[in-house]
């Protein structure tokens, strides 16, 4: 049950297995302290993680997937910056 005072905090935790923060829920909180103990609680009963970020909702800005042709289709036309464009000397080996 949630509070006028509680906020809703996106949980993120990085496994044992990657490098990488993953997104794998929310917590409702009052501060990111109690955020923090609330997703250890609720998101790692099992030792699964090493790291576990909390981020108020709110802070996200996430685009629209509508949106998609006008933010990606200008890196389509670059086509210098996909790694086909270089030829890679047979001495550099495998990179």
């Amino acid at each position: 049950m949630t509070t006028p005072d509680t906020q809703l905090w996106e949980v993120f935790i990085r496994s044992r297995s990657g490098l990488s923060h993953r997104h794998v829920g929310s917590v409702h909180a009052i501060d990111s302290t109690l955020a923090l103990h609330a997703a250890r609680d609720v998101y790692t009963r099992r030792g699964e993680g090493l790291s576990i970020w909390v981020v108020p909702s709110a802070a996200i800005t996430a685009s629209d997937p509508a949106d998609k042709a006008m933010l990606f289709e200008p890196a389509e036309s670059k086509i210098y910056r996909h790694p086909t464009f270089y030829d890679v000397p047979d001495e550099v080996g495998h990179m």
